[in-house]
């Protein structure tokens, strides 16, 4: 299940819905596992800022220890 929601400002009543997005790591190596993961949007983060995204339990452990909590990402 590599899924995402985005906060409000991205999720613009939902036309982001089905948006497919390209994540990396880019914290201290103790966070990062290196690897990237593309995920699908589907749903809104109420909680997230602008620019925030809330993955998916499988999708942050491709790019992150679990342990890492909030970490800092490149998207494309």
């Amino acid at each position: 299940m590599m899924i995402a929601a985005v906060g409000e400002s991205m999720w613009k009543n939902g036309a982001a819905c089905g948006t497919t997005y390209t994540f990396r790591c880019t914290g201290p190596t103790n966070q990062c596992t290196g690897n990237s993961v593309t995920v699908k949007v589907v749903d809104r983060c109420a909680g997230c800022q602008a620019n925030q995204f809330n993955l998916s339990q499988e999708a942050f452990t491709m790019i992150a220890k679990t342990d890492a909590g909030r970490i800092n990402i490149n998207y494309a």
